[in-house]
């Protein structure tokens, strides 16, 4: 066994180390005794879990005024046929292998290591593929998807071909190798074996069709199939671009980096592109230094990477570069700054295999579960969310500077612009503060706290806003930001415009540490929360909130008023919400990544009408696993549902490892999924 190697589910919340030490909004500045609209999350077993502030918003479908049934999920108001949930909710289930609902169907597809470009080099069951290899099959441990139809750039919609792109987060080495990961007598590692675990991180662009008995299969061949790896040379854009402290031994202007990691959520832009999420990519470097920079300090490098790629025998610089101390003489002698390159969403452009893909700096640097676009509109600001996922931290918004044209949009548009985080304030609004040194009160703050300590910093001010942006953490941390539960995927409900966010789970948030958003302690079963902008403008400076949902065991509520507008049961227990995704219809789908027990069975997938609040589990995963990523074909008859981290010998019962893999679901009347 590796020196560091980590069990598949490292992901569980006690894992990652807490380093926002800002103690932005304590307790006693968030519930003020002005308050008289009180609210509480309580179950059945035993007393209230806990007393919460629970805002109705006007925009929301869910009236304060609810019944009885309506608050327990098990009814319909007019105008929501569309969203309604006809299926049978699946029960909890610890078996190793999917459960969907009765009258559908499921079957795996793209499991790692399926051939995918090149010379197509056939997956081993025993571990030995090589790194070369690797680089041309589909990565490990899925995550984030999307579909694009193959047609789409000429304005077709097509659902029976298409690019199916998806994100590989991270690696299992014990399943990788074919005897986990090894150590040479110096305490090296094998090259190849390097090559292969960076080979299986990043992207897969995967050509797909389905044949004339609606089979879907790899269209082996086609110049669309793609590897985008840990590897991969990649163009720096937007603010952050040739600033100095970017430089490297391999880019000593600041403008390249080599390779995407720990690739979580996503985001499909409006002109038709992939952006991929750098989530938790500080644990791939090493500082053995005697001192760190804040851009390392503020996200948790320390002086062992997670896989010891920086121990390579073969002392390239592919490998080398993940050791981040200084060992020249200047930063273009060494890669110091090389973790500097990482924290970024990535845009990749599926239809053109060689574009360069590009690191979208504007958005901020920090740990990206993913990105979610509010409705483009004609001759108005692009604008997007993103969730920063470690106990905490904060959700952002950016605004662009230029308009969008649907005839001339393209990535320059993330280039320029306004990076925005999130305050919510305990009366139910919000507001979003500008992390731009030209806004004044931005810069007052950051005046005020030069000189002093921002948690764990000694803070002696930003050199310019490329400075701000590489430090985007620190910087929400002056600004006075709201530390949330672990903000992870968002989605904008297509009928009402409210943006979404799943709080996964934070079982660190003590009494005195609870927010209105935030108002659990020791959260171990996290909530969505939702928010409509002003005006419904997306552009807007403030918002108005409330909490969609409570997670937890059967009884939980979610009361506002003192009405219960969700009431959870057999149908619709779940944890640590995390995936989220609006179809093409106006239903929410909710997935999992939390523990799983006799209470829970494994981890899920959920529908929600989010007009009634009305929540029915439809989806259940392996054991071990994390259900994760979720797309339709247009047509919404064909769904793609990603497993990450399985354990055991699934998919295949006949192989000793277990292989992440996409599901395909779908009705046995050739329906629309879900309804």
């Amino acid at each position: 066994m590796a020196k560091h190697d980590i069990d598949p589910n490292y992901l569980d919340p006690n894992y990652e180390p807490v380093v926002n030490h800002s103690e932005n909004l304590p307790f006693h500045q968030v519930l003020s005794a002005r308050m008289q609209r009180r609210a509480v999350m309580k179950g059945t077993v035993g007393a209230a879990l806990a007393s919460v502030m629970g805002l109705g918003l006007v925009a929301c479908g869910s009236d304060s005024d609810s019944d009885d049934e309506t608050a327990s999920g098990n009814t319909q108001t007019p105008g929501t046929t569309e969203r309604a949930l006809g299926f049978q909710a699946v029960p909890v289930s610890m078996d190793n292998q999917v459960v969907v609902p009765e009258g559908y169907s499921s079957k795996t597809f793209l499991p790692w290591g399926t051939p995918i470009t090149g010379s197509y080099p056939d997956y081993r069951a025993d571990g030995t593929n090589s790194g070369a290899d690797q680089e041309e099959q589909v990565g490990m441990h899925h995550d984030g998807m999307h579909f694009f139809p193959i047609d789409q750039k000429s304005g077709g919609n097509s659902s029976t071909e298409g690019l199916l792109v998806m994100n590989h987060e991270y690696i299992n080495q014990e399943a990788i190798h074919a005897e986990g990961a090894t150590y040479n007598a110096d305490g090296s590692r094998p090259a190849d074996e390097v090559r292969k675990e960076i080979a299986a991180h990043g992207v897969s662009v995967v050509h797909i069709k389905q044949d004339a008995n609606g089979e879907w299969d790899v269209v082996f061949g086609s110049p669309l199939n793609r590897r985008v790896t840990g590897g991969t040379e990649m163009e720096i854009r937007g603010p952050v671009r040739g600033y100095d402290k970017l430089f490297t031994k391999f880019s000593p202007n600041g403008t390249r980096t080599r390779g995407t990691l720990n690739n979580c959520s996503m985001g499909p832009t409006p002109w038709g592109t992939y952006l991929t999420a750098e989530e938790n990519w500080h644990g791939y470097f090493a500082n053995s230094d005697a001192t760190q920079p804040r851009e390392q300090t503020r996200h948790g490098v320390g002086s062992e990477s997670r896989y010891d790629w920086e121990l390579a025998d073969n002392k390239a610089d592919q490998y080398v570069r993940f050791n981040v101390s200084a060992l020249g003489g200047s930063a273009s002698e060494d890669y110091r700054n090389e973790a500097n390159t990482f924290g970024f969403m990535v845009e990749i452009d599926p239809f053109n295999p060689e574009s360069m893909p590009q690191k979208r700096t504007a958005l901020g640097r920090f740990g990206h579960e993913g990105v979610i676009f509010a409705p483009a509109k004609e001759g108005e600001p692009v604008v997007c969310y993103s969730g920063d996922d470690s106990r905490f931290e904060y959700i952002y918004k950016f605004v662009s500077s230029k308009p969008y044209y649907a005839a001339t949009a393209g990535g320059y548009l993330l280039d320029e612009g306004t990076l925005y985080v999130a305050r919510f304030n305990e009366d139910g609004s919000g507001e979003w503060l500008a992390l731009d040194l030209d806004n004044p009160a931005f810069a007052s703050k950051v005046n005020a706290a030069k000189g002093t300590t921002v948690g764990d910093v000694a803070f002696d001010g930003f050199e310019n806003q490329a400075d701000v942006l590489l430090n985007t953490r620190l910087a929400a941390d002056i600004a006075g930001a709201t530390p949330m539960d672990r903000p992870e995927w968002g989605a904008v409900d297509p009928n009402t415009g409210e943006v979404y966010f799943t709080l996964t789970n934070n079982t660190k948030r003590t009494e005195d540490q609870v927010n209105a958003a935030n108002p659990v302690a020791q959260n171990k079963n996290g909530h969505i929360i939702r928010w409509q902008e002003a005006g419904n403008d997306y552009t807007a400076d403030s918002f108005e909130w409330d909490i969609f949902v409570f997670a937890g065991e059967q009884g939980t509520e979610t009361v506002v008023d003192g009405d219960a507008v969700v009431t959870l049961n057999d149908d619709n227990i779940f944890n640590s919400p995390d995936g989220l995704w609006f179809d093409y219809n106006g239903r929410l789908w909710i997935q999992t990544d939390g523990y799983s027990d006799e209470t829970f069975g494994n981890q899920m997938m959920l529908a929600a009408n989010p007009e009634t609040r009305e929540i029915k589990r439809f989806f259940v995963g392996p054991q071990g696993c994390e259900v994760t990523g979720v797309v339709t074909t247009p047509d919404s008859k064909t769904m793609f549902v990603n497993i990450q981290h399985p354990r055991g010998n699934w998919p295949n019962a006949a192989e000793d490892r277990p292989r992440d893999a996409c599901v395909i679901v779908t009705r046995n009347d050739g329906g629309v999924i879900g309804a």
